[in-house]
């Protein structure tokens, strides 16, 4: 075997509730995985969700050493390392790299209740262009700002602010650089340059204490961002001098290791926030004032609709429904996931008229922020199996809407569907999707695509591959492929079209009375 051929990537991927390692060849083919399950979040008060930086540090150290442990082959055979992470949790960092306060969530809710200090021309120019609401909201939104406002004899003492991945990046490498596909949060990033935004621009009047010695150097994916310290090879077991590759977010991850590289094909990704993507060199909002987010091939976007808590609905289904399901994969040594798969072959298409509207967090689907969860239909005939089919279908649905809405968008159309991500794993899941869409759905040949997306930047950087176009095609295969039943389609076409697509319109007042009255949500 030849040098080239004997190169393995080790990609680390912290999602929202676990770390995993993973070890890809360069057919992209998984030789070893570790997977540590983590706490999403802690909750001091009510709407916050911070987790102990060190916590994911700790949890990324046990992962690698795990993976490398299971791998057959020397650890020296590790050609590159890349990190991809969760999106829009920030870390603040004193001087000597120490955080100095929690890492503050993507989940989390808190807000500030002041405004922008901009000019009388800049406030009345953005009026007229109505997109104040969205300037003030990224003032509101900044953790920052909160941070600056509340915390202020914390906030004196930072020296950088960097995503989660950053953070990774810094403990790894000792060097304050991060991907240029992994900047996603309330910064001031210019998503169409892809790069940090001008000093005149407005997102730095929005957040006036950040300074831009503050932030990372920004590095295109596929290029070098350092390499394995020697004290990040005695916590991690990874080789000193491997070097580390910037790739991405983990959803940007994902859309590049599924494959989905041109503007016709469709990413789904069925993870704890549920998005679709489409990709391609031209900047696309889904929605208007909603950024398109960086891809991971330099000079790419990725246009999203988000379905926030998406299959992180299914988990608190088993935690709130589940019992029986998790006590039983206790005894039988599998997951209750597939437990659960068991409800699904139980129901019939359209869950008896049970239909779930998915609107349980903000995102580019939910029409404004009084929007949450409806499910309407209920009966005596109805038992926890049909509430749970009636989650995936409704988070379908949700995600079909979010496909109309690219297609009008960027006026092609999306005529094929990879999905990924841990909900992929059910062939149920994945023939209701098949079903709901009414074409067919291909799942790639390994559902840790945000891992395999990093590993394809590791290719590219270490000249296993020339680009990333080449790389994918020799990366990325096909998996199975599920196709529509015509009768469970047309269930689903009129459900979506006479029900699922009028609930909104007829529940939006309900949300806003609630919100009113009761001060939920939020």
């Amino acid at each position: 075997m030849n040098q080239c051929e004997s190169k393995y990537f080790l990609t680390i991927d912290n999602g929202t509730q676990s770390v995993r390692a993973l070890v890809f060849d360069r057919q992209g083919q998984l030789l070893a995985k570790s997977k540590i399950n983590i706490e999403p979040y802690v909750e001091p008060q009510v709407g916050w969700a911070e987790q102990d930086p060190q916590y994911y540090w700790d949890s990324l150290c046990k992962a690698c050493q795990q993976v490398l442990q299971q791998l057959n082959a020397p650890k020296e055979s590790i050609a590159a390392v890349s990190v991809t992470t969760q999106r829009t949790t920030a870390i603040a960092l004193d001087v000597n790299g120490d955080a100095l306060y929690p890492a503050i969530t993507w989940l989390d809710r808190r807000k500030v209740d002041t405004k922008p200090a901009l000019g009388f021309v800049e406030n009345m120019m953005m009026r007229l262009l109505k997109v104040k609401p969205s300037v003030d909201d990224f003032h509101a939104q900044s953790e920052v700002n909160w941070l600056a406002q509340n915390k202020p004899e914390v906030w004196q003492q930072v020296h950088k602010y960097l995503m989660l991945s950053g953070y990774h990046n810094f403990r790894l490498t000792g060097q304050y650089k991060d991907a240029v596909a992994s900047q996603v949060g309330y910064l001031p990033f210019d998503f169409k340059k892809l790069g940090w935004a001008k000093t005149n621009d407005w997102k730095w009047r929005a957040i006036p204490t950040l300074r831009p010695d503050m932030l990372p150097e920004l590095v295109k994916a596929g290029e070098v961002l350092g390499y394995i310290t020697t004290e990040a090879s005695r916590d991690t077991g990874i080789p000193a001098g491997v070097p580390v590759i910037a790739s991405g977010s983990d959803k940007a991850c994902e859309v590049l290791g599924s494959g989905c590289i041109e503007t016709g094909i469709g990413s789904l990704s069925y993870g704890t926030t549920a998005t679709l993507n489409i990709a391609g060199d031209k900047y696309l909002e889904p929605v208007p004032h909603h950024p398109a987010y960086p891809g991971i091939i330099p000079q790419t976007y990725n246009t999203e609709v988000m379905i926030n808590r998406g299959y992180w609905m299914v988990t608190w289904y088993k935690e709130e429904f589940g019992l029986q399901e998790r006590l039983l994969a206790k005894e039988k040594n599998t997951t209750p996931e597939t437990l659960l798969d068991e409800l699904l072959r139980s129901t019939p298409p359209g869950s008896l008229g049970l239909v779930l509207q998915p609107y349980w967090g903000a995102g580019t689907s939910a029409k404004d922020p009084s929007a949450r969860g409806a499910m309407i239909g209920f009966g005596e005939m109805h038992t926890r199996a049909h509430i749970y089919r009636s989650i995936i279908e409704g988070l379908t649905f949700a995600l079909k809407e979010g496909k109309e809405l690219l297609e009008k968008r960027s006026g092609n159309l999306i005529d094929v569907l990879n999905i990924s991500g841990g909900g992929s794993q059910s062939n149920e899941v994945m023939q209701i999707s098949a079903n709901i869409f009414g074409m067919n759905v291909h799942r790639p040949h390994t559902f840790e695509t945000s891992g395999l997306g990093a590993a394809i930047a590791c290719a590219v950087a270490t000249n296993v591959y020339p680009d990333f176009k080449i790389a994918v095609s020799q990366m990325v295969h096909s998996g199975d492929v599920f196709k529509p039943n015509p009768e469970h389609q047309q269930v689903y076409d009129r459900l979506y079209k006479e029900v699922y697509s009028g609930m909104y319109g007829s529940l939006q007042t309900g949300y806003q009375k609630i919100q009113k009255i009761t001060g939920y949500p939020s």
